[in-house]
């Protein structure tokens, strides 16, 4: 590292997403021989053309496009390390913090912190992103590459592991039928009845933990959503698997019944993620106390009622 440019870095995350010399010159407003320059000590380093010409166009090479990903996390990561702060006054100074988390974290969480955040720190921008299912696949590849890049994780446990975290709040599961329903559910309806889940059956622990119980979910529809499974469920003999908090943020939406479930579900411990290369941050440590602060809130907010 003591021996590389890390301006080549750059350079080489142009080149490799605009694929032309003269266009990643524009970008990063280089001439083009300096571009070339650039190019030519790339070649030289990784013993790779890096782009290759293919009638009119430059095309990558194999190593070019597998480094294609690899630059763009870098120079992310490395404007995150020189943007570390050692103070940060949240009411006069501007950041972005962005989050991953599913529709459920955004909803009864990220709505939640963003409340405090307009109050607080008028010059603070929050992104909430979708996680999706492949940072559950791929738990690797979060800890190398996908937190290095953003501010955090909202997850309950059970899923990852290896990382900094801070509690945030708990939530309970409770069941969604159909208000036709009668009575109350049972494992044996369970088992019986078709199911409307999230993305995956066993993407969560609890679903998990039904098949200790015997219990095989007969999936009918999987939704992208948590907050769409009210709707799923409406009109149909289905059953659902939803948490109690975004339960009372949706289940206005649609004609169903709140069932408690009928085993001991394991509770959802919802906390905040992060990658160690942000601990030392001050904005980073303003804003897991203030995420701390958020969840506190509606954990006490839980206990009255």
């Amino acid at each position: 590292m003591s021996k590389l440019d890390l301006n080549l870095v750059v350079a080489l995350r142009a080149l490799l997403e605009e694929r032309n010399v003269t266009r990643a010159a524009a970008r990063l407003n280089l001439s083009q021989p300096a571009m070339s320059a650039a190019l030519g000590r790339l070649r030289r380093h990784f013993g790779d053309p890096l782009l290759t010409r293919t009638g009119n166009a430059y095309e990558l090479t194999p190593l070019g496009s597998t480094l294609r990903e690899r630059s763009a996390t870098a120079c992310d990561l490395l404007e995150r390390v020189f943007a570390t702060q050692a103070r940060f006054d949240p009411a006069v100074e501007s950041r972005e913090f962005t989050l991953l988390c599913s529709d459920y974290g955004a909803a009864v969480f990220g709505a939640e912190l963003a409340r405090v955040l307009h109050e607080e720190a008028p010059g603070v921008r929050l992104h909430l992103t979708p996680s999706g299912p492949a940072l559950v696949e791929n738990a690797a590849t979060v800890l190398s590459t996908v937190l290095s890049t953003v501010d955090g994780l909202l997850l309950p446990h059970g899923v990852i592991d290896g990382l900094p975290t801070v509690e945030l709040y708990s939530d309970r599961w409770v069941c969604l039928v159909d208000e036709s329903h009668p009575g109350e559910l049972t494992v044996d309806d369970l088992n019986r009845l078709p199911w409307a889940v999230y993305q995956r059956p066993y993407d969560a622990p609890v679903t998990r933990q039904l098949s200790m119980l015997g219990v095989s979910p007969r999936v009918e529809v999987a939704s992208p959503t948590f907050a769409l499974l009210p709707l799923l469920v409406q009109g149909t003999r289905r059953v659902a698997l939803i948490q109690e908090r975004l339960a009372r943020l949706t289940v206005g939406t649609a004609r169903v019944r709140v069932l408690p479930c009928p085993f001991p579900a394991v509770p959802v411990q919802e906390a905040l993620w992060w990658h160690p290369v942000h601990t030392h941050d001050a904005a980073h440590a303003w804003l897991r106390e203030t995420a701390t602060r958020v969840g506190r809130r509606l954990q006490e907010q839980a206990r009255d009622g």
